[in-house]
Parts: structure tokens; C-alpha cells; sequence
């Protein structure tokens, strides 16, 4: 049986592997990477796992943003210095951050080739439709 800090490392050590495929002038929802990690509904989690990292484990942590609408993330560090670099980070790299912190993700999002079909792009993972609508799994609840 494996006790709760070796399965957080075991978390975060998936959520590293994402976070260093996401290629310069590219970014990643914390929820994306959590759900390509292997946890979905995990963001927090990633979230978690780059607060706590270490210089030494080498990873492109400005590439991870918050998720601020379908096409839209945000930098999602509140420490203004911490935002700062991040946006100047980005920018070396090529990505656009506006005033208020937003990136574009249907111009710079991330998405592995096998999740995407190939162009390494995209705004959010594809899933799978549902199976009924709403209104139906919301009536049967009643």
C-alpha cells in the first residue's frame, strides 16, 4: 500500500511530464495538463504541483494558464511580480498576452498530436459528446 505523499508524488510527477511536452510559444490550461496527466477535474492539482516545484525539476511553468473562457486563458498567478515575469516569460517566447493577462488559445493553446489529430494546437480537449442532452439528465434527477 503506498502512503498519501508518495501518491501525490506520483501525481505531480505525471503533471511535470505534460508541463515539459508544452513547446515554446505554446500554453496549457492547468486543466488540460491535469486531464493529459491522467487526472481529470484536477487542476488544482496541477496548480498544486508548479506552486511547490523547484528550479531543479527544470520546467517551463510560465506555459501553464489559468482557463478563462472556451478560447481565452488568463496568467493565474496573483502575486503581481510573479504575473510579471510570467507575461515577460511568454512574450520572449513569442506568445501574446494582453493588458488584463489573457492569451488567445486558439492561437496558442497546446494539445499533444494524438490528442488533436495532428496540428498540436487546439483550445481545449476534445471529448467525447454526451450521450443525452441537459434537459434529459437534469429531469431525470427529479
Amino acid at each position: 500500500m503506498t502512503s498519501d505523499s508518495e501518491h501525490l508524488r506520483e501525481l505531480f510527477k505525471r503533471i511535470y511530464a505534460v508541463v515539459r511536452k508544452i513547446p515554446r510559444g505554446h500554453v496549457a490550461t492547468y486543466g488540460q495538463v491535469a486531464e493529459l496527466a491522467g487526472i481529470p477535474g484536477g487542476a488544482r492539482v496541477a496548480g498544486a504541483a508548479l506552486k511547490t516545484s523547484k528550479p531543479t525539476d527544470k520546467l517551463p511553468w510560465q506555459r501553464v494558464i489559468g482557463k478563462a473562457g472556451k478560447l481565452r486563458g488568463r496568467i493565474a498567478i496573483h502575486d503581481p511580480v510573479g504575473a510579471a515575469v510570467q507575461r515577460r516569460l511568454l512574450e520572449d517566447e513569442g506568445v501574446t498576452v494582453g493588458d488584463s493577462g489573457l492569451v488567445a488559445l486558439d492561437a496558442f493553446g497546446w494539445l499533444p498530436p494524438a490528442v488533436t489529430g495532428g496540428s498540436g494546437r487546439g483550445a481545449s480537449l476534445r471529448r467525447r459528446p454526451r450521450s443525452g442532452s441537459k434537459r434529459r439528465a437534469s429531469s431525470s434527477r427529479r
